[in-house]
């Protein structure tokens, strides 16, 4: 097989690379060349991960980027899904499902997809196209909201994929979308989404495909069939935790005095968009109602957040960073947002979950866990004190959650590690390649 280069694309949030890192490796450590590009203020990030950074766009940072689109009044980056969405925009099972009514997909073009993909896209694109020109690239692997990506790749006839670590909303929306417009040729000139695509397309001398779109194949870590949308051209990939630069902390060196929980809220919470999540005052009651239980509770905060707690019970200790690969291993439970470094790495290391419903997929990730059994979650209305209480109770002491977490586990273990996978992506990358080249 011939020496590739590959080009990773992501956008500026270590939770989006930290899924990225262990293919990145295991290609570089099978002989490829890899390049990983984003935006100027993540440049130290992917260095930091011992990868060779690409920077594209301009110094302006997303954050000074949405304040100066937005106005300095915007509260969010990410719009609260309205309530009647989400039955029908989470629910598993793709091929029984009807799809959303057009005005549901409307909204959700026009308030959230659209204009993620101009704020975080736009200002990549020229870059992008201008180094995969230079260095032209084999393959291009992008994170699911990057979308420049794609259209660098096509432009220099790179095979592209989509790195799909979480549940695929974005594709369920797309395949909605083109359902409702088989249904309804009246909305044919109301995608949004293939004019992004074609007015970059044709800066460049290209044609819009579907292609561009949904990547020519997809890499996902969930197990088979717990996708929310899988691409017709899946690769299957092993969840593999990195935790970025991690130190163990020496209380880790003796095994838990009593079942030990960990509750993190991930790395990806930044305090300038505003995601829906617990808040100091419903952690502090959390804490309030499990203070007299024989656990070990370690919780990740900032320094700021600490001191916003009025009472620190004995049980409970208070740390601002903790690498999840090594702390889960000695956990019998975990209580999380739904972000995916948090639920992929519960998953492989087959500890129950509480999720307090936060993250952008998380209602779809209540699925999974209600249908394997591995754990429970709680809705932001739902959430108090006594449930937290009652559903961690319920994880440490009930046997069938771990039974649940274990077949979860081996699910997810099922799947090639990327040491292992490195030779199928050879393989299709070849494929897309070749037929690049013979038309």
């Amino acid at each position: 097989m011939k020496r590739l280069r590959v080009l990773f694309v992501t956008g500026p949030w270590n939770s989006h690379l930290y899924q990225m890192v262990p293919l990145a490796w295991a290609l570089q450590s099978a002989g490829h060349e890899v390049r990983v590009a984003s935006e100027p203020e993540f440049v130290d990030s992917i260095t930091e991960a011992g990868l060779t950074a690409v920077s594209v766009g301009p110094d302006e940072t997303l954050q000074q980027r949405l304040l100066r689109v937005r106005g300095e009044s915007a509260p969010t980056m990410a719009p609260e899904v309205p309530p009647f969405l989400t039955d029908t925009l989470y629910e598993m099972g793709y091929e029984e499902r009807d799809g959303l009514p057009w005005e549901q997909i409307a909204w959700l073009l026009d308030t959230v997809v659209v204009p993620g993909m101009w704020l975080v896209n736009d200002e990549m694109v020229d870059d992008l196209v201008t180094f995969c020109r230079a260095w032209e690239p084999d393959l291009v692997l992008c994170d699911v909201i990057v979308h420049a990506g794609a259209v660098a790749a096509d432009v220099v006839g790179a095979a592209h994929a989509r790195m799909v670590c979480w549940l695929d909303l974005f594709l369920r929306i797309r395949h909605d979308f083109l359902r409702a417009q088989e249904e309804n040729p009246a909305l044919e000139g109301r995608d949004l989404v293939r004019d992004w695509y074609e007015g970059w397309a044709r800066k460049f001398g290209r044609e819009f495909s579907e292609e561009l779109v949904t990547g020519q194949f997809a890499v996902n870590v969930m197990p088979e069939r717990w996708r929310l949308e899988p691409h017709e051209r899946t690769l299957s990939m092993r969840y593999i935790p990195y935790n970025g630069r991690s130190v163990v902390p020496s209380w880790l060196y003796d095994p838990p005095r009593a079942p030990r929980v960990v509750m993190t809220f991930g790395i990806s919470k930044v305090p300038w968009i505003d995601m829906p999540g617990m808040s100091v005052e419903h952690l502090q009651e959390a804490l309030d109602a499990v203070a007299d239980l024989d656990i070990e509770l370690i919780i990740t905060l900032s320094a700021e957040e600490r001191d916003q707690l009025r009472r620190i019970p004995d049980n409970t200790r208070i740390v601002e960073f903790v690498p999840l690969n090594v702390v889960l291993p000695t956990c019998t439970a975990v209580i999380h947002h739904g972000g995916a470094g948090c639920f992929n790495g519960a998953m492989v290391h087959g500890i129950p979950q509480l999720i307090v419903e936060g993250s952008v997929d998380a209602v779809a990730k209540r699925g999974v866990l209600r249908e394997t059994g591995a754990g429970l979650s709680l809705a932001l209305d739902e959430l108090t004190g006594p449930r937290v209480r009652e559903c961690l109770t319920r994880l440490i002491e009930e046997d069938g959650f771990r039974e649940g977490a274990e077949r979860l586990r081996h699910e997810g273990l099922a799947q090639p590690a990327p040491t292992e996978f490195v030779a199928a992506l050879e393989e299709i990358t070849a494929e897309f390649r070749s037929r690049r080249a013979d038309g």
